[in-house]
């Protein structure tokens, strides 16, 4: 079994002669998942569609199992599928939209069976959806009947862009758990852009940041934007929030330039009366994820409308008294504060 599934090298793409796009490495082990997080515009949907070899970069090299591929290749246009964020659908019925893939693989046989299979997949019963036709569908449904012709070629490799945007909450689980139902049954690599980072935090085997362009970490981060305003002489420097408290930095590079703060440095606190270096912070705990392949809850909290995280044992979780609407206190030292510009 090929341990490595793709490699980018030195990989930039420009639009326009504008950069958008520049990695210098990275590996995706097969039959793993992995999330891309940032804000609109940091590159996501580019790399996924460089990874489906629907484009080729600029320069630099991506190898699929060890080769360097091209756009279109017989060895990756069978094995490789993309699920864009608004779902594309051909004028015809749901099943046709469904088997289309197997006819041009030439997968002829029992394809109503395999269609009617995908389709309960992603929630929809057969017998009710076949028939109809593209533009019978809500807009939940469209994205289903579009993950559903792509897990019925129990593909390779499955990218996927903003798969739960703007559809309803029933649909988001449906396509949740037939995401994760393609890496347990079949061993499909999945590389997944969303902005839901609880649900990516929860299933990935790493999540991945990227702004402008660029990858700056791994893991749990807090991402802090400029502009950053200087304190009184011999202050740090820092930017104040909604609620009129200061998340407080180290003399940045740049005005603008983006604060990201590990979440294992955010630590929570029953005394904040007691003096200390940190930067502390009042908030509100808004949400608590179970992070299934550590064990530990990923807490987090509001300060002002900006979300802090932080990852916490549950030994940690109960000595806190964690809960949704609680109020607590956190702090970092603000030398952990690394720069993305």
């Amino acid at each position: 079994m090929v341990q490595e599934i793709y490699r980018i090298e030195e990989v930039t793409h420009t639009y326009n002669r504008r950069p958008v796009l520049r990695i210098d490495g990275l590996s995706i082990r097969h039959a793993s998942i992995i999330g891309l997080i940032g804000p609109n515009g940091s590159g996501k949907s580019t790399l996924l569609k460089l990874l489906a070899f629907t484009e080729k970069p600029s320069s630099g090299n991506i190898l699929f199992k060890g080769t360097p591929s091209e756009p279109f290749d017989e060895a990756v246009r069978f094995q490789v599928t993309l699920l864009t964020q608004e779902p594309y659908l051909m004028n015809r019925s749901v099943f046709n939209n469904v088997a289309y893939g197997l006819r041009l693989r030439g997968n002829g046989s029992d394809i109503r069976k395999r269609v009617m299979e995908a389709l309960l997949w992603v929630g929809l019963e057969g017998e009710a959806f076949a028939n109809r036709r593209w533009n019978e569908l809500s807009g939940g449904e469209a994205q289903r009947v579009a993950l559903a012709a792509r897990l019925v070629l129990k593909p390779e490799v499955l990218l996927l862009d903003e798969p739960t945007a703007s559809v309803d909450a029933a649909s988001v689980q449906l396509i949740k758990d037939a995401v994760v139902m393609a890496k347990e049954q079949w061993g499909t690599t999945l590389v997944i852009a969303s902005h839901d980072w609880p649900w990516l935090y929860e299933i990935c085997d790493e999540v991945r940041h990227l702004f402008r362009g660029r990858f700056f970490g791994a893991g749990e981060k807090n991402i802090l934007f400029g502009p950053w305003q200087p304190g009184a002489p011999g202050a740090r420097w820092g930017r104040k929030l909604s609620d009129g408290q200061i998340a407080e930095v180290p003399e940045p590079p740049d005005r603008d330039a983006v604060a990201v703060i590990p979440s294992a440095a955010v630590a929570f606190l029953t005394d904040p009366t007691v003096p200390s270096t940190a930067c502390r912070l009042r908030g509100t705990v808004s949400r608590l994820i179970h992070e299934h392949r550590t064990g530990k809850i990923i807490a987090t909290v509001l300060v002002g409308t900006v979300p802090f995280t932080a990852k916490v044992s549950r030994e940690a979780f109960r000595r806190y008294d964690l809960y949704p609407g609680r109020e607590v206190w956190i702090e970092y030292q603000p030398d952990t504060v690394a720069w993305s510009l």
